[in-house]
């Protein structure tokens, strides 16, 4: 298939990560432009289109999926229907690229892995951004390149304050509400991600918030073997985010390493021995790469830049961080 051609992407829901990122990202792709757009009251969808420039508004998301004229789907809806609607849009013939965290559970995880591989023709990925962008790519470069000796530890805090009871990451049982879920999975995904390896086991504590009833702060410490990695997340904190990757001879500390702004550069640090050097990136847009990415992958037919299956993993840590908290010792995590 001809890499000059751009995939049709449809959107499901009018969620603000998607109204506000990602659709104005992806509609700057060389490989990605966004056609549809989907709510279940018309005037939202409308509203939307209006704004945002998208040639068509569906008053509901089977309406969507029937569109002969899209190619793929990007599903920011609230994290319980991110499974049920990714699997009827992969029954509908339609790519998937769905938000974070993928599932509710380890188990519907693998129901929609399942249901990938009963679809083996089209291609589905969970929209781990941060992965896809440059200051990421060199991180990991210089992990596990030798630049800092031997990797051995990471350190990540990533917070927000939002005690909005109506915000739907602040409903319990609704899209699986909490720190974890939300942010958690980040500092989760960055150190499989930089180790290339899964946990053997983690220890977590989790403080709910008593009124709202959902994980406002959350501590883990995952076990690699040799190697470590601790972090904090909450979503009841000053808003602020880091990471430092410890080597036995330097360290990385990257400065905004996951809202990284798309209007300006960004930045890290490489510490060897007591010297620092500071390294720039040039603007851009990581959700404007992970669109052409996932596009890319569907034109060239060549694997997402992520499997599903990291996914099902991520997950699996997440669970054990839970049970971690109500045993009050270390769980081992599921292979």
């Amino acid at each position: 298939m001809s890499d000059l051609k751009k995939i049709r992407w449809g959107v499901l829901s009018t969620a603000n990560i998607g109204t506000a990122k990602v659709i104005p990202a992806m509609q700057k792709g060389t490989f990605s432009t966004v056609t549809s757009i989907a709510s279940r009251d018309l005037s939202k969808a409308q509203a939307a289109a209006s704004e945002l420039g998208i040639g068509k508004a569906y008053g509901s998301y089977e309406e969507l999926l029937a569109d002969p004229d899209i190619d793929a789907v990007y599903n920011p809806m609230p994290n319980h229907l991110h499974v049920p609607w990714a699997i009827k849009a992969l029954e509908a013939g339609k790519h998937v690229l769905c938000e974070k965290p993928i599932a509710l559970s380890s188990v519907e995880a693998q129901q929609l892995i399942d249901a990938g591989q009963a679809h083996s023709e089209l291609k589905l990925m969970e929209a781990f951004m941060y992965r896809h962008h440059p200051q990421w790519i060199r991180a990991k470069e210089l992990a596990t390149d030798g630049s800092i000796g031997e990797l051995r530890t990471i350190q990540t805090a990533f917070s927000y304050f939002n005690d909005d009871p109506n915000n739907i990451r602040n409903q319990e049982g609704i899209g699986g509400g909490g720190g974890l879920m939300d942010i958690g999975c980040y500092c989760i995904s960055l150190s499989r991600f930089i180790f290339d390896a899964e946990p053997s086991r983690v220890v977590g504590i989790v403080e709910n918030d008593p009124e709202l009833k959902i994980d406002r702060l959350g501590v883990g410490l995952l076990d690699f073997g040799h190697q470590t990695s601790n972090f904090t997340c909450s979503t009841q904190l000053v808003p602020y985010q880091r990471v430092n990757i410890f080597g036995t001879q330097g360290r990385v500390e990257i400065e905004i390493p996951f809202n990284a702004p798309p209007d300006q550069p960004c930045k890290m640090w490489l510490q060897r021995g007591e010297t620092v050097e500071q390294i720039s990136f040039p603007v851009c847009d990581q959700y404007t790469i992970q669109g052409d990415l996932m596009s890319q992958s569907i034109l060239n037919d060549t694997p997402v830049p992520t499997p599903i299956t990291d996914s099902l993993a991520n997950m699996r840590v997440i669970e054990a961080m839970f049970q971690s908290a109500v045993d009050g010792a270390w769980v081992s995590v599921p292979r």
